[in-house]
């Protein structure tokens, strides 16, 4: 798959898998939602509930800001699978414009964020590389 049709179902899948790896090199891995906007994808903590506000995700994150995001297709029929990967750099935004702008970009995205907008960090991955791969590009897979 190119960047174009990469970048594109990054833009358009509503839950994707962060991927961060904490001090001693074990990965961690959970479910987000997330906005798109140029070159950097934004997420926000909700206020789902959680076990701890000192998420593994955040200290990660500040340990080592490298980061993968995964969003995927599966369907039974195999000739409709893809996924599409960006890795990147994450930072945590501090309250401020940047943070609002990504917190009104998520918003516009779920309506969840609409009736009750996130109030925890806000974080921001400055994609440096993305790739995809589609079944429907690649017969004989």
């Amino acid at each position: 798959m190119d960047a174009t049709a990469s970048r594109q179902r990054l833009a358009e899948a509503r839950v994707g898998s962060l991927a961060t790896v904490d001090t001693q090199g074990r990965p961690h891995l959970v479910p987000i939602t997330f906005a798109l906007h140029g070159n950097t994808i934004f997420f926000a903590v909700d206020h789902k509930p959680k076990r701890t506000t000192a998420l593994r995700r955040l200290r990660n994150i500040a340990a080592n800001p490298a980061v993968c995001v995964l969003v995927d297709h599966y369907s039974d029929d195999w000739e409709t699978l893809w996924w599409v990967r960006a890795d990147g750099s994450a930072r945590v935004l501090t309250a401020g414009a940047d943070a609002d702008q990504a917190l009104d970009l998520l918003a516009a995205r779920y309506p969840q964020y609409r009736a009750t907008r996130p109030s925890g960090p806000v974080v921001a991955i400055a994609i440096e590389r993305i790739s995809g791969w589609s079944a429907g590009e690649n017969p004989g897979c």
